[in-house]
């Protein structure tokens, strides 16, 4: 006989463990700073401004989502997510060599005065960079749209635990909802910038040592590397695995690299190739499309930059790497609760910060 339950009437058991899940996983203290809807009494459509704002760049161009979530890092990475990286001037984050190839700017900028029409002064930049490469992940589509159980609140309901599952729609990455709150630093400085990126010839051991700094773990390090699924990237972030011989040809010298993926590679970035004008795939099948394809390649030994292929060969990692690459559900699960951390670093709230009438510049 078939056994059922009530989901608004738990048993009492039932009720005792949700209670200690629900506190096991209180937020941590950037977190408790901020909060879901933050905006739903001053600005209310604020976060849906921001997605059609993304949705119509995106639209006419599609690298735009990968700059954005290229952004979001390089952003969260150096001083944490309190978009320093947009403010203009010499001796800004945004001014020095490692940020010169990024992107994405005219899109927050384009948001940020839909936003200072209808609710001026409300909406920082920091939330709109983090909100951007959220909404960018989720449009990045596939051909076969399809449903995921995304989420799972728990909220207090009469005398125990009511569950409410949310269901959204998806027809790409994953959609998921994230807290806002976040203040706009006062101060960018590009001497900050090269010990806080990760490098594309970064070791496994320098990887892990960075990305603890900012509190994220092992399996964080793997995941959030999955937003190589999509994006470009310049010839010259992956020449050092090869190098010129006598007469000028290229050669492949990483021999972790797949022979017949390193030609391609060789064709489109031919020795003497403009460093800055050709750009290729971070994933070489579906460049334009969030998934899992990205941990396929790595096993096939098709990782384009040294810090993708390193994550095959280590042990502490490929098991990871193998788990993503059979179950997308699984990456995108994953995905959702490491974004979650990466844009609650070291966030300023309240006075730590302000709301920038222009995000390229300090009020």
């Amino acid at each position: 006989m078939e056994s059922k339950f009530s989901i608004f009437s738990p048993p009492p058991n039932l009720c005792n463990l949700l209670i200690l899940v629900f506190f096991a996983f209180a937020p941590s203290p950037s977190l408790s700073h901020l909060s879901f809807n933050f905006y739903a009494t001053s600005c209310p459509a604020a976060e849906l401004m921001v997605s059609n704002t993304v949705r119509s760049v995106s639209a006419n161009d599609p690298t735009i989502p990968g700059k954005l979530l290229r952004l979001l890092f390089h952003d969260c990475f150096v001083e944490g997510c309190d978009a320093s990286v947009l403010l203009q001037g010499n001796g800004t984050e945004r001014s020095d060599p490692a940020n010169t190839s990024l992107g994405g700017f005219s899109v927050i900028d384009a948001a940020k005065r839909v936003l200072e029409i209808f609710c001026p002064g409300t909406v920082s930049c920091a939330d709109i960079i983090a909100l951007a490469a959220r909404d960018a992940v989720a449009i990045v589509k596939n051909s076969s749209p399809h449903f995921h159980v995304l989420s799972i609140s728990a909220i207090i309901f009469s005398c125990g635990i009511r569950l409410t599952i949310v269901i959204l729609k998806q027809a790409g990455g994953p959609a998921f909802q994230i807290p806002t709150g976040r203040r706009d630093g006062r101060l960018s400085n590009s001497a900050n910038v090269r010990p806080n990126i990760v490098d594309t010839s970064f070791t496994m051991d320098e990887m892990i040592n960075l990305f603890n700094s900012k509190g994220l773990s092992l399996d964080d390090l793997v995941t959030l590397s999955g937003a190589h699924t999509i994006g470009l990237a310049h010839c010259s972030a992956f020449s050092d695995r090869f190098q010129q011989d006598s007469k000028g040809n290229l050669t492949l010298i990483d021999t972790s690299l797949d022979i017949t993926y390193a030609q391609e590679l060789i064709k489109k970035c031919p020795a003497g190739a403009s460093s800055t004008s050709i750009t290729v795939g971070n994933d070489p099948e579906t460049s334009f499309v969030f998934d899992n394809q990205y941990y396929r390649n790595l096993l096939a030994h098709k990782g384009l930059f040294q810090s993708d292929s390193v994550l095959v060969e280590d042990g502490r990692t490929r098991k990871q790497v193998e788990e993503f690459a059979n179950s997308e559900e699984s990456f995108f699960k994953s995905w959702g609760d490491s974004f979650l951390k990466l844009t609650t670093i070291d966030v300023k709230t309240d006075n730590e910060g302000e709301i920038r009438q222009s995000c390229s510049f300090t009020n």
